[in-house]
């Protein structure tokens, strides 16, 4: 049996890396979850499925590629959509074109819900994250992720859709 103190592990920097990003993957998901739950009765993750699906066109998307967008198993996609759809905030249909897909819809209801959400989970995302990074490391960080991304999935990430520059992003 190897002793654990003597084989190659991780030390020095390489361990305060991996130890500083570890603690981040532990603590963040719980204070998203946290406002959420408490200012918009959701979960950080049913929070990202109505985003997505409020940026999907027509507002429906598959429920498959929804749970590929959520790195999330069907059967766990399925469960936080009934929850949703028992808040009037989702509903699920058959695929017109394909029977075998159902799709996932946002609501009226669900895209107000989603409008009032957002709010406060952006002022928690800045307060947490990005208002404690430069921009040069706000775009570090974005890089930083997307490699380990790529290192983890092969599958395509969900990207956000384009949006004309805020005024503040504008060079005059």
């Amino acid at each position: 049996m190897p002793d654990p103190h003597t084989s190659a592990g991780l030390s020095g920097e390489d361990l305060e890396t991996w130890a500083a990003l570890a603690t981040v993957l532990e603590w963040l998901p719980p204070a998203l979850d946290a406002q959420l739950q408490r200012d918009a009765e959701l979960t950080h993750f049913e929070y990202g499925v109505l985003f997505a699906l409020a940026n999907a066109p027509d507002h429906t998307l598959r429920m498959s590629v929804l749970a590929g967008y959520a790195n999330s198993s069907l059967s766990r996609l399925s469960r936080a959509t009934s929850r949703l759809e028992s808040k009037g905030w989702a509903r699920r249909t058959p695929d017109p074109t394909d029977g075998r897909y159902t799709l996932a819809v946002l609501t009226e209801q669900g895209q107000r819900k989603v409008g009032e959400a957002t709010p406060g989970h952006t002022r928690t995302v800045r307060r947490l994250v990005l208002d404690r990074l430069t921009r040069a490391q706000a775009r570090q960080l974005r890089e930083i992720s997307r490699r380990i991304t790529r290192a983890i999935s092969d599958e395509d990430e969900w990207q956000p859709p384009p949006q004309a520059p805020r005024p503040d992003q504008t060079r005059g």
